[in-house]
Order: C-alpha cells, then structure tokens, then sequence
C-alpha cells in the first residue's frame, strides 16, 4: 500500500513553500494521530500537546519521507516516537518525586470494579513501568500491533521486541499480583 496521489501532492507543496498545504494533508491524519496519543496520556492538555508536537514534527521531517509506503505509517512511527519521548520524560519526573516524597504506595483494590475503574487501575500500573515497557505493551496489546510492526515504529529488531515484551509482562504480571489481582478470595 503506497500514499495516494493527493497526499504525495499535498507533500511536494509543503516543500515549495504552501502553507496551506500541510493543513490539507494532515487534516484526513488529526482523528488518528489523536487516537494513538490517547495510548500514551489521559491527561486532555497534555494530549493536546503531544499532538501538536507530532503535527510539528511531521511538519519539520516532511523532507525525509521518501514514499516507500503509507504515509500514515510514517506518521504513526513519528507519533510513537513522541510518546515514547514524552514516557522517558514523564517517567524521570516521576522519579524524582518519588525520591522526595518516599510515600509511594500500590493503588488500594476495590472488592468491586466497574470496568472503567479497572481500566483505570491498569493505566495506573503501565504509567509505573519503565517507559520501553509501557511502550511494547501499549502497541501490542492496545493498538493491536504485531512485533514486525512494533520493530518497524520503535526501529527496535524484532529480537528486541519479543526479548522486551517478555520482561514487561512479567513485570505487570507481579505489579497486578502484588497489588492483589489474581489472587483467590481465600488466600
């Protein structure tokens, strides 16, 4: 599957210098880039910003796309990036908190969750993985990609990714059992 003829168009004016251009292009892409951030915050303004900043990075790299496939897919391997990028961040901000307030605790478990609210709780315990973790899982399991995909947006070997699912489920696996899941009401 190649990019059509209108995106290729809209690309080559962006690069001669029409400003309307990249707004053309990128209009039939904003319902998607959003829903892929929405993978990696839950936060409205923080989302808001994570896709202005891959709108703007399309925009600054429109020279590097070289027409070997979608568009879209190379939109989406720039969107995982930024998430990727904003994990990493949020993630060391997290830390130093954490180190000055020395009160981190698990999450209590209610007896009966709505399933938004497990939801929720599961976003609560990817947010505390490292964000290489949290990345593989959220394009596996939420965003339905398969490791040949997953290789292709993090520009990871496909080793890698299988080598880095593994340690990331066995990880969420004992955070959801520490925290009282999967546990029998007996003991």
């Amino acid at each position: 599957m190649q990019s059509t003829g209108t995106d290729i168009d809209a690309i080559k004016a962006c690069l001669d210098g029409d400003e309307n251009a990249y707004a053309r292009l990128m209009e039939g892409y904003e319902a998607q880039i959003f829903a892929q951030m929405w993978r990696f915050t839950r936060d409205r303004r923080v989302l808001d910003e994570l896709v202005q900043d891959v709108l703007v990075e399309v925009y600054l790299s429109l020279a590097n796309y070289r027409e070997s496939g979608p568009f879209l897919h190379w939109v989406r391997r720039i969107a995982t990036r930024v998430g990727y990028r904003h994990w990493k961040l949020e993630n060391r901000a997290r830390q130093r908190r954490e180190l000055l307030a020395r009160a981190w605790r698990c999450p209590e478990i209610l007896d009966r969750q709505t399933p938004s609210e497990a939801g929720e709780a599961l976003f609560n315990m990817l947010e505390r993985l490292a964000p290489r973790d949290r990345l593989v899982l959220t394009l596996y399991y939420f965003e339905k990609c398969d490791t040949k995909e997953i290789s292709e947006r993090t520009g990871w070997s496909v080793v890698l990714v299988r080598v880095q699912m593994h340690r990331a489920c066995r990880k969420l696996k004992r955070m959801l059992t520490e925290a009282g899941y999967g546990k029998t009401q007996h003991g």
